[in-house]
Protein backbone atom coordinates (compact mmCIF):
# COMPACT_ATOMS: atom_id res chain seq x y z
CA UNK A 1 0.00 0.00 0.00
CA UNK A 2 1.78 3.65 -0.88
CA UNK A 3 2.21 6.22 1.49
CA UNK A 4 -0.73 8.91 1.84
CA UNK A 5 0.36 11.85 0.23
CA UNK A 6 -0.89 14.97 1.90
CA UNK A 7 -3.10 17.16 -0.32
CA UNK A 8 -4.26 20.21 1.51
CA UNK A 9 -3.36 21.25 5.63
CA UNK A 10 -6.40 23.48 6.91
CA UNK A 11 -7.29 25.02 10.49
CA UNK A 12 -9.12 21.87 11.59
CA UNK A 13 -8.06 19.06 9.13
CA UNK A 14 -5.42 17.12 6.86
CA UNK A 15 -6.40 16.11 3.54
CA UNK A 16 -4.68 13.07 2.09
CA UNK A 17 -4.25 11.45 -1.00
CA UNK A 18 -5.11 7.26 0.05
CA UNK A 19 -4.82 4.20 -1.88
CA UNK A 20 -7.45 4.84 -4.25
CA UNK A 21 -8.04 7.15 -7.07
CA UNK A 22 -11.39 9.51 -6.41
CA UNK A 23 -10.87 9.03 -2.84
CA UNK A 24 -9.35 11.28 -0.09
CA UNK A 25 -8.77 10.63 3.82
CA UNK A 26 -9.65 13.69 6.11
CA UNK A 27 -7.84 13.68 9.47
CA UNK A 28 -9.22 15.65 12.25
CA UNK A 29 -6.91 18.01 14.42
CA UNK A 30 -7.73 19.15 18.02
CA UNK A 31 -6.33 22.33 16.73
CA UNK A 32 -9.01 25.26 17.14
CA UNK A 33 -9.33 28.98 15.00
CA UNK A 34 -11.90 31.80 15.60
CA UNK A 35 -11.76 35.24 14.12
CA UNK A 36 -10.61 34.18 10.62
CA UNK A 37 -7.96 32.35 12.80
CA UNK A 38 -6.80 35.43 14.67
CA UNK A 39 -7.45 32.92 17.84
CA UNK A 40 -6.21 30.22 18.15
CA UNK A 41 -6.02 27.66 20.36
CA UNK A 42 -6.34 23.63 21.41
CA UNK A 43 -9.69 21.94 22.14
CA UNK A 44 -8.57 18.74 23.77
CA UNK A 45 -10.19 15.52 22.09
CA UNK A 46 -12.20 17.78 19.61
CA UNK A 47 -10.65 15.87 16.26
CA UNK A 48 -12.12 12.44 17.49
CA UNK A 49 -15.33 14.28 18.45
CA UNK A 50 -15.88 16.06 15.14
CA UNK A 51 -14.93 13.23 12.83
CA UNK A 52 -17.17 10.90 14.70
CA UNK A 53 -20.38 13.35 14.52
CA UNK A 54 -19.59 14.23 11.71
CA UNK A 55 -19.96 10.54 9.78
CA UNK A 56 -22.76 9.84 12.01
CA UNK A 57 -24.46 12.82 10.44
CA UNK A 58 -23.64 12.52 6.91
CA UNK A 59 -24.66 9.03 7.28
CA UNK A 60 -27.85 10.44 8.47
CA UNK A 61 -28.44 12.29 5.81
CA UNK A 62 -27.28 10.40 3.07
CA UNK A 63 -30.01 7.83 4.40
CA UNK A 64 -32.24 10.51 4.05
CA UNK A 65 -31.46 10.89 -0.04
CA UNK A 66 -29.18 13.99 0.82
CA UNK A 67 -26.15 13.40 -1.46
CA UNK A 68 -22.65 13.69 0.02
CA UNK A 69 -18.63 13.11 0.16
CA UNK A 70 -18.75 10.42 2.72
CA UNK A 71 -17.77 7.01 2.53
CA UNK A 72 -16.68 5.50 5.82
CA UNK A 73 -14.90 6.41 9.09
CA UNK A 74 -11.90 4.22 9.24
CA UNK A 75 -10.44 5.55 12.50
CA UNK A 76 -11.43 7.99 15.59
CA UNK A 77 -9.77 10.79 13.61
CA UNK A 78 -10.28 10.19 10.08
CA UNK A 79 -12.62 9.96 7.42
CA UNK A 80 -12.91 8.85 4.24
CA UNK A 81 -14.72 10.56 1.39
CA UNK A 82 -15.28 10.73 -2.66
CA UNK A 83 -12.70 13.36 -4.06
CA UNK A 84 -14.52 16.18 -4.60
CA UNK A 85 -13.56 19.93 -6.00
CA UNK A 86 -14.81 22.07 -3.20
CA UNK A 87 -17.08 25.06 -3.91
CA UNK A 88 -15.45 28.53 -2.51
CA UNK A 89 -18.52 29.24 -0.32
CA UNK A 90 -19.78 28.97 3.16
CA UNK A 91 -23.62 28.28 2.68
CA UNK A 92 -24.66 29.64 5.70
CA UNK A 93 -28.27 28.93 6.89
CA UNK A 94 -30.02 30.62 10.44
CA UNK A 95 -33.08 29.46 12.17
CA UNK A 96 -32.25 31.99 15.10
CA UNK A 97 -30.74 35.36 15.01
CA UNK A 98 -27.05 35.16 16.59
CA UNK A 99 -23.58 36.27 16.06
CA UNK A 100 -23.06 38.14 12.41
CA UNK A 101 -26.12 38.31 12.32
CA UNK A 102 -27.03 40.20 15.55
CA UNK A 103 -24.14 42.63 14.34
CA UNK A 104 -24.81 43.46 11.20
CA UNK A 105 -28.57 43.88 11.77
CA UNK A 106 -29.09 44.76 15.15
CA UNK A 107 -31.34 41.88 15.07
CA UNK A 108 -31.76 40.92 18.86
CA UNK A 109 -30.19 37.85 19.81
CA UNK A 110 -32.23 34.39 20.62
CA UNK A 111 -35.11 36.17 18.46
CA UNK A 112 -36.34 32.90 16.17
CA UNK A 113 -37.02 34.06 12.68
CA UNK A 114 -39.56 33.95 10.42
CA UNK A 115 -38.00 31.00 7.61
CA UNK A 116 -34.92 29.43 7.42
CA UNK A 117 -32.21 32.32 6.32
CA UNK A 118 -29.97 30.86 3.44
CA UNK A 119 -26.67 33.53 3.07
CA UNK A 120 -23.71 32.69 0.91
CA UNK A 121 -20.01 33.56 2.17
CA UNK A 122 -17.39 33.68 0.35
CA UNK A 123 -14.32 31.31 1.67
CA UNK A 124 -11.14 33.83 1.91
CA UNK A 125 -9.32 34.79 5.17
CA UNK A 126 -7.52 37.42 3.40
CA UNK A 127 -11.00 39.58 2.64
CA UNK A 128 -13.00 38.34 5.69
CA UNK A 129 -15.07 35.62 4.60
CA UNK A 130 -17.59 38.02 2.92
CA UNK A 131 -21.39 37.86 2.44
CA UNK A 132 -22.51 37.83 -1.14
CA UNK A 133 -25.43 38.36 -2.91
CA UNK A 134 -26.89 36.23 -5.82
CA UNK A 135 -25.52 38.24 -8.73
CA UNK A 136 -22.06 38.46 -7.03
CA UNK A 137 -21.63 35.14 -7.03
CA UNK A 138 -22.71 35.16 -11.25
CA UNK A 139 -19.96 37.82 -11.48
CA UNK A 140 -16.93 35.80 -9.79
CA UNK A 141 -18.03 32.74 -11.69
CA UNK A 142 -18.54 30.91 -8.45
CA UNK A 143 -22.01 29.85 -9.25
CA UNK A 144 -24.83 30.14 -12.04
CA UNK A 145 -28.33 30.44 -11.51
CA UNK A 146 -29.34 26.81 -11.10
CA UNK A 147 -26.37 26.11 -9.38
CA UNK A 148 -27.18 28.90 -7.05
CA UNK A 149 -31.22 27.37 -6.29
CA UNK A 150 -29.81 23.92 -6.08
CA UNK A 151 -27.45 25.08 -3.19
CA UNK A 152 -30.19 26.88 -1.29
CA UNK A 153 -32.68 23.56 -1.95
CA UNK A 154 -29.98 21.29 -0.34
CA UNK A 155 -28.98 23.20 2.35
CA UNK A 156 -32.50 24.33 3.25
CA UNK A 157 -33.37 20.07 3.23
CA UNK A 158 -30.21 19.37 5.46
CA UNK A 159 -31.70 22.03 8.04
CA UNK A 160 -34.99 20.24 8.00
CA UNK A 161 -33.38 17.00 8.94
CA UNK A 162 -30.73 18.54 11.25
CA UNK A 163 -33.28 21.00 12.97
CA UNK A 164 -35.91 18.00 13.78
CA UNK A 165 -32.74 15.73 14.83
CA UNK A 166 -31.52 17.93 17.48
CA UNK A 167 -34.30 19.02 18.81
CA UNK A 168 -35.24 15.30 19.96
CA UNK A 169 -31.60 15.48 21.41
CA UNK A 170 -32.79 18.00 23.28
CA UNK A 171 -30.56 20.97 21.53
CA UNK A 172 -31.74 23.92 18.89
CA UNK A 173 -30.03 23.95 16.03
CA UNK A 174 -29.74 28.31 15.79
CA UNK A 175 -27.17 27.81 13.00
CA UNK A 176 -25.34 26.47 11.14
CA UNK A 177 -22.58 26.85 7.83
CA UNK A 178 -22.15 23.86 4.77
CA UNK A 179 -19.74 23.40 2.33
CA UNK A 180 -20.49 21.56 -1.56
CA UNK A 181 -18.21 19.99 -3.88
CA UNK A 182 -18.27 18.61 -7.14
CA UNK A 183 -17.37 14.99 -7.95
CA UNK A 184 -15.51 13.80 -10.74
CA UNK A 185 -19.17 13.82 -12.73
CA UNK A 186 -19.67 17.33 -12.49
CA UNK A 187 -22.42 15.91 -9.18
CA UNK A 188 -23.13 18.61 -6.33
CA UNK A 189 -21.91 17.16 -2.71
CA UNK A 190 -22.48 17.70 0.69
CA UNK A 191 -18.91 18.12 1.90
CA UNK A 192 -16.24 18.80 4.73
CA UNK A 193 -18.11 18.38 8.37
CA UNK A 194 -21.23 18.50 10.65
CA UNK A 195 -19.93 19.70 14.46
CA UNK A 196 -19.55 21.85 17.09
CA UNK A 197 -17.23 23.62 15.12
CA UNK A 198 -19.43 24.44 11.99
CA UNK A 199 -22.98 24.76 14.14
CA UNK A 200 -24.04 26.69 16.64
CA UNK A 201 -26.08 24.56 19.38
CA UNK A 202 -28.05 25.54 22.00
CA UNK A 203 -29.09 23.80 24.94
CA UNK A 204 -32.91 23.42 25.18
CA UNK A 205 -32.54 22.14 28.62
CA UNK A 206 -30.46 25.38 29.67
CA UNK A 207 -31.79 28.56 30.15
CA UNK A 208 -29.08 30.26 31.33
CA UNK A 209 -27.33 32.12 28.12
CA UNK A 210 -24.08 31.32 28.53
CA UNK A 211 -24.30 27.08 30.08
CA UNK A 212 -27.07 26.75 27.37
CA UNK A 213 -24.10 27.06 24.43
CA UNK A 214 -22.47 23.57 22.80
CA UNK A 215 -20.21 24.56 20.51
CA UNK A 216 -17.34 26.93 19.39
CA UNK A 217 -19.17 29.81 20.74
CA UNK A 218 -17.63 28.14 23.96
CA UNK A 219 -14.00 28.88 23.12
CA UNK A 220 -14.37 32.56 20.73
CA UNK A 221 -16.39 34.00 23.99
CA UNK A 222 -13.88 32.42 26.71
CA UNK A 223 -16.57 30.42 27.92
CA UNK A 224 -14.88 27.92 29.61
CA UNK A 225 -16.10 23.78 29.50
CA UNK A 226 -15.16 24.03 25.69
CA UNK A 227 -14.22 19.97 25.85
CA UNK A 228 -17.36 18.93 28.05
CA UNK A 229 -19.78 20.97 25.90
CA UNK A 230 -18.30 19.04 22.56
CA UNK A 231 -18.45 15.46 24.81
CA UNK A 232 -21.93 16.43 25.69
CA UNK A 233 -23.40 16.90 22.09
CA UNK A 234 -21.40 13.90 20.95
CA UNK A 235 -22.87 11.58 23.66
CA UNK A 236 -26.84 13.11 22.88
CA UNK A 237 -26.31 12.26 19.06
CA UNK A 238 -24.69 8.98 19.33
CA UNK A 239 -27.50 7.90 21.87
CA UNK A 240 -30.06 9.12 19.70
CA UNK A 241 -28.67 7.60 15.97
CA UNK A 242 -28.17 4.10 18.79
CA UNK A 243 -31.82 4.67 19.20
CA UNK A 244 -33.19 5.16 16.00
CA UNK A 245 -30.96 1.87 14.43
CA UNK A 246 -33.28 0.16 17.20
CA UNK A 247 -36.44 1.20 16.27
Amino acid sequence: MSTPQKLYEGKAKNVYTPEYDQEYLTYFKDDATAFNALKKGTIKGKGEINCTISSALLKLLADKGIETHFLSQTSEREMLVKAVKIIPLEVVVRNIAAGSLCKQTGLEEGLTLPFPLVEFYLKNDDLGDPLLTEDRLKILNIATSEEIEELKNKALKVNQYLRDFFANCEIILVDFKLEFGKDINGNLLLADEISPDTCRLWDSLEQDTEKRVLDKDRFRRDLGKVESAYQQVQKRVLTLIEKLGNT
